[in-house]
């Protein structure tokens, strides 16, 4: 039987459920007051903890669909095994945990919060990333990313650690395309970057965030974070906060 107290994780089994009967499940779960959910036998559900708010705690086994935390505003969401796409959608607090690896446009247009992944993430990871109002979305990926990292982002920190690869060299192309605001983060090096983004050293400030992302992730996933941090990191930043101003007629 279901525990329906907050002392104890209250339990959903998702098998056979749809993505309309399971997330109706978890919202009465969080008005009845449960503090700690905990969801097995995910497989492709979507919009797991959509704009759900408050100090939440939602632990899902399986493989969530699309759009997991979409609007989350503060929960923490953590997931034992691969995510799909566009995790962390919009989200504006929070945290989103996964032990495995993630799709397409994850953090998509999110403005606070935080989304670490330990392994890889897919195409336009960290697109239109922002900030708003004093907000600052982080997204730490352990492994590596492919092509469009952080486009069009406008805020944010993402930090790549490439843990899993062997040269140091990342495959993906195009990073920072579009961009305008924010600070991308590399271990390592990339095989292409966007014409609006300079490579610059690290300051006094870029390093504390890095050793606070990095310890963080040790604490998720158990890495070894000295070594990890004694390794040399490279920012990107834009060149213009407008690069396409001169596009627009006013």
């Amino acid at each position: 039987m279901e525990p329906k107290n907050n002392r104890s994780k209250f339990m959903i089994d998702a098998k056979n459920l749809t993505t309309r009967k399971l997330n109706e499940k978890v919202r009465k779960a969080v008005r009845d007051g449960n503090k700690q959910i905990a969801i097995h036998n995910v497989m492709g559900q979507r919009y797991i903890a959509a704009g759900i708010q408050g100090l939440i705690e939602i632990d899902i086994t399986g493989i969530p669909g699309n759009d997991l935390g979409v609007f989350m505003d503060g929960p923490k969401v953590v997931v034992h095994g691969n995510g799909q796409d566009v995790i962390g959608n919009t989200m504006n607090a929070g945290e989103i945990i996964i032990h495995g690896d993630v799709g397409d446009i994850t953090g998509m247009s999110a403005r606070g919060g935080k989304i670490y992944i330990q392994g890889n993430a897919g195409y336009r990871t960290g697109v239109h990333l922002k900030e708003y109002h004093g907000l600052r979305p982080i997204i730490v990926i352990g492994g590596t990313a492919q092509d469009f990292l952080g486009e069009y982002m406008a805020g944010g920190l993402i930090l790549m650690l490439g843990l899993n690869l062997s040269d140091g060299i990342h495959n993906a192309d195009y990073v920072g395309t579009g961009m305008h605001g924010g600070t991308i983060i590399l271990r390592g090096d990339v095989r292409g970057m966007g014409r609006e983004v300079e490579v610059h050293q690290l300051d006094q400030e870029d390093n504390r965030l890095v050793e606070q992302a990095v310890l963080e992730y040790s604490k998720h996933f158990g890495c070894r974070a000295d070594e990890v941090l004694g390794s040399k990191f490279k920012k990107l930043i834009p060149i213009s906060t407008r690069p396409y101003g001169n596009l627009y007629s006013y």
